[in-house]
């Protein structure tokens, strides 16, 4: 599954009112590490059927950053059932972003 385009139009119905796990990107297009994790993200994507993949761009959705208090991007937070459960600030390689669920 590839990842989906969160924003504050979609965020409620593809998070809050989602059943099971989903890991959230909160990124920016200017964040070095940003880029460095995309393509990481991307195949944890790929890979995870059960669990699915959505990315904020902050600059766009703002108002989801600060109400996640997102503070340093990339920001990862593992949503269970519709709640927060798991966050991680910065860069992290695959093995430590499987490790939010494990």
């Amino acid at each position: 599954m590839s990842e989906i385009t969160l924003n504050s139009n979609n965020f409620e119905k593809e998070v809050l009112n989602n059943e099971g796990l989903i890991l959230v990107d909160f990124w920016a297009s200017w964040c070095g590490p940003c880029k460095m994790i995309a393509p990481v993200v991307h195949e944890i994507a790929e890979e995870n059927a059960d669990i699915k993949v959505g990315k904020v761009n902050v600059d766009e959705a703002m108002e989801l950053a600060q109400k996640y208090q997102v503070v340093s991007i990339p920001t990862l937070i593992l949503f269970k059932d519709g709640k927060p459960i798991k966050q991680h600030i910065g860069f992290a390689n695959k093995s430590q972003i499987e490790e939010m669920w494990k």
